[in-house]
């Protein structure tokens, strides 16, 4: 939790992790949340596809939630 805006967006850009918080709890990790449907976006891991993988398999998300310090 901060109010510095800047120590924030600093935080944000830096931290290697496909979802990243400002103010606003990590309940948020939920598929559901992410509109992907229930119990897609539990993975942990930062590359998401198995198996043979394109361009598109390679891509990468970073999301970035942005909250007042909701809990959920």
């Amino acid at each position: 939790m901060t109010d510095d805006q800047n120590n924030a967006e600093i935080f944000l850009a830096n931290v290697d992790s496909s979802t990243v918080y400002h103010n606003a709890s990590t309940r948020f990790t939920d598929g559901g949340e992410f509109g992907m449907g229930a119990e897609i976006g539990i993975s942990t891991d930062k590359l998401h596809a198995r198996g043979p993988m394109g361009a598109k398999e390679l891509t990468i998300y970073k999301y970035l939630v942005l909250g007042d310090g909701q809990i959920r």
